[in-house]
């Protein structure tokens, strides 16, 4: 679900269909039906999606910065 994150434009539509996403996978693994997201979450020990993405972009960021422009060998 977080390929190719790192160079989307993250928006808040974006970030809801994640966590719209993520909610209904944790459901399907867990076959529950009317719990919250934040529930699932807790039982599943996974994170929040959008905190996910977010972190990959600043590390992208990171990346790009430290590139001197040079092609990789």
């Amino acid at each position: 679900m977080t390929y190719g994150s790192e160079t989307r434009s993250l928006s808040m539509g974006l970030i809801r269909r994640f966590r719209d996403t993520q909610g209904v996978m944790g459901r399907a693994m867990l076959s529950l039906r009317d719990q919250r997201n934040e529930e699932i979450r807790r039982r599943t020990r996974g994170t929040d999606i959008a905190q996910r993405v977010a972190c990959e972009k600043w590390k992208w960021a990171r990346h790009i910065a430290r590139w001197n422009g040079e092609p990789a060998l």
